[in-house]
């Protein structure tokens, strides 16, 4: 293990609750290219904190690149969902962008 992935581990295990850790260590997984793990920490994200809207962009790229591309396109509309339900236009235009991107069209197509 990384020193960077012990630190966030122990400053998790003091704010269990925190998402940004969560979020942290996931993409700490990625990285390492840990997919078993960065695929669990996702899957904790967007089952226990569903409003972290910066979840969906990095979990549709990882799926993409795991080849599935069905789920990531599920991920990246559930994640414009959220990002329009929070008014988070920035992030709702880059979900968009992958979208339509993973769809092999031109980014500005409408969603």
């Amino acid at each position: 293990m990384n020193e960077r992935l012990g630190q966030l581990q122990e400053l998790l295990k003091e704010s269990p609750q925190d998402p940004f850790l969560h979020y942290a260590v996931t993409m700490e997984y990625v990285k390492l290219d840990n997919r078993l793990d960065a695929l669990a920490g996702f899957e904790n994200m967007i089952s226990n904190f569903p409003d972290y809207v910066g979840t969906y962009y990095h979990f549709g790229k990882f799926l993409e690149k795991e080849e599935q591309l069905n789920r990531a396109l599920e991920i990246y509309q559930q994640g414009m969902e959220i990002a329009k339900s929070k008014r988070n236009m920035h992030a709702l235009n880059e979900l968009r962008g992958a979208y339509n991107l993973a769809l092999g069209e031109d980014e500005e197509d409408e969603f």
